[in-house]
Formats: C-alpha cells, structure tokens, sequence
C-alpha cells in the first residue's frame, strides 16, 4: 500500500470557469488529508488563469477545446496514462471527463452518479441539486464535491456552513499593484454581465442600481471585452464611474473587489471571485435559485432575488437566451431600492 505522503493524484473539473474556481478549495482539501501529495488538475483552456498558480496543484493539464476538440483530448489522455495516479476525482458530470477517468491507470476513480462513465469509477455519489441536507439547508457546490473526497477518507467531516469552504485564487502582489489606482476608501464594483441573459439582473435596473452608487462613491464596472457596450450603456452621462471591462483579468478582478465597498454581482463567476477574496457581496438571482447551491460563500454577502412566487422560476439550471415567457419577472421585479440597501441601512 502507497504511504499518504506520497500519492500522484488527479483532480477533474472541466465545466465553467466558476465551476473551475469552486473546485480550488476541493484541491486544497485533498493537499489537507494528504499533504505531500502531488496532485494534478485537468481543466478546459480558458480557466487555466484561475488554478495555475495555486500551491496546492502540482500541474495542470489544459484541454483546447478548439480546433480539434476530441483529437485534442485523446492525445491529452495518452500523456496522462503515462503517469500511475494513485486516485482520480472527476468532478464533472458528463461525457468527456467521465472518459478521462475511465482511461487513466489508477486504483481509485472516484466521481459522481450521473457521469455517463460512473460504471467504472470504483466509488460514486449522487450529485444532487438542489441538495437538502436537512430540512431548510441546502448544501453547496463546494460541499457536493467534499463527498468524493469523503467517500475515500471518512475523516474528512462535512460542516452545513458552507462559508467555511471559501475558494481561492493564485494571486499575485503584481495583480493587487495593477488595481491600486483605482482602490480608494469608497467604490463599489458591477458585474452586471453572463454568458446567461436570464440569469442577469436587467440593464435598467443595474442603471437604477448605478445612479443610487455614485453619490456614495467611486462605481467601477468589469467584465470580458465584449461587456464593454452593456456597462457603457448602463452607466452613460453619469459621474464617478468607470468601466474597466477588457482592462482588467480575471485575477485583477479579483483584487479590485477586494476593498470594495461592496460589490454587486448575478449569479455567474464574478460571484465565485468575489467569494475568493471575501468581498463583500450582493448577488441577484433572477432564473437561478440559491437552492441550486452556487450562492456567494463571503462572510458579508447577501442573496436577492425576486422575493415571491414565481411558477417558472426556475427555469433551468443554467438560464436561458431569453425568457421562455417572454416577461422576465424575475430580473424585472427585483426592486432597485431592495438592492441598493444592502450597501447600509443608514442612508434610509
């Protein structure tokens, strides 16, 4: 039997980028039960930026899902098949990285039911969502993933307070000097965009939202380049604002929401930096529910949404295009006023 101190390990997270940046902290609870592990992460080119870096990871493996994505896959797993891992967590629940575990050469293959390769993993839990663990507490993604690890290593307690299973980002004094012009003693920061329109707040209520902030201070937007349009809008002829989409990366993001006054967010993977750095957090679900289990995990953050019943809602895990019913209640009749005083109740 292979000492604790020495396992070659293999971690599988190869959905979203804050899919990604939720799994930091199972790796780091995996470095805890074995410390001189060396542990690999298999992820998807694109959120490379928010692992590499992280000492817990040893290597990180990349897949290019462009130009030859399958092609670009079996020449990943034949490298890896190189390597003996003593134990492999697919944290993933689909096609591809069910075939990655299947493939690899290791005793131990863990993951979760409803990967269709779950037959050949040698342990497996059911992935659920929403996941009650008692009556009126829903558990978390990060504490989803605790169970493969607990399935190996019974010592390994899951808590029902999520906020103690925090995230982490790879970052840098370099990332923290890059967002030092813009730190001050009051500004907030606007994630206003996802890949999901039914999982963001609408533009004319963030506009609402922004109009409130500026007479408090400094409101800075970011996001991709491509949100650079929305925020432009958002914010158009109003003072003390900014808009930093495309100007800052994902880790200077991060750095940048660190000292914020308070940082305004969807339920997408800005919430997930946020998290990372213990921001304070107010994040609006619209399509999505906090049931799910991907709320923000900072000490001060605060989830709202609709705050009635809705019988299309939700929709879907993911959100969708559009609205399915064509009137978005659920971003449209989430009050501005509601929002704006989470900031503090003194300025009513």
């Amino acid at each position: 039997m292979i000492d604790a101190s020495s396992k070659t390990i293999l971690i599988i997270q190869t959905a979203f980028i804050g899919d990604t940046i939720l799994a930091s902290h199972f790796a780091r609870a995996v470095r805890e039960q074995y410390p001189h592990s060396k542990i690999h992460f298999f992820l998807r080119k694109g959120n490379e930026s928010v692992i590499l870096g992280l000492p817990t990871i040893e290597k990180t493996w990349i897949w290019d899902k462009t130009g030859g994505k399958f092609l670009n896959l079996i020449r990943l797993i034949l490298e890896l098949r190189k390597i003996k891992f003593d134990m492999v967590f697919n944290l993933h629940r689909y096609f591809n990285s069910g075939l990655v575990s299947t493939l690899m050469k290791s005793p131990v293959k863990v993951g979760f039911k409803q990967n269709p390769f779950s037959l050949f993993y040698t342990k497996k839990i059911d992935h659920l969502i929403p996941h009650q663990q008692v009556p009126g507490t829903f558990w978390h993604e990060v504490q989803r993933n605790l169970q493969l690890l607990q399935v190996v290593n019974l010592e390994v307690e899951i808590k029902n307070d999520s906020k103690m299973y925090k995230p982490e980002l790879p970052l840098l004094p370099k990332h923290f000097e890059k967002v030092a012009p813009y730190v001050s003693d009051s500004y907030f920061v606007i994630a206003p965009a996802s890949v999901w329109f039914t999982k963001a707040w609408s533009e004319f209520n963030y506009r609402g939202l922004t109009e409130k902030l500026v007479g408090l201070g400094k409101v800075y937007f970011i996001g991709a380049p491509g949100d650079k349009e929305l925020c432009d809008r958002i914010r158009k002829d109003l003072p003390h604002t900014e808009n930093l989409c495309g100007a800052l990366s994902l880790l200077d993001s991060a750095a940048l929401m660190k000292k914020a006054r308070r940082v305004f967010v969807n339920d997408s993977a800005p919430l997930h930096l946020a998290s990372c750095v213990n921001a304070k957090t107010t994040a609006i679900f619209c399509s999505t529910v906090p049931e799910f289990g991907y709320t923000p995990l900072a000490d001060d953050s605060i989830v709202i949404d609709v705050g009635q019943a809705l019988s299309c809602r939700p929709c879907g895990l993911h959100g969708h295009k559009i609205c399915p019913l064509g009137h978005f209640k659920c971003s449209e009749d989430v009050s501005v006023l509601k929002v704006f005083k989470t900031v503090s109740t003194q300025h009513f």
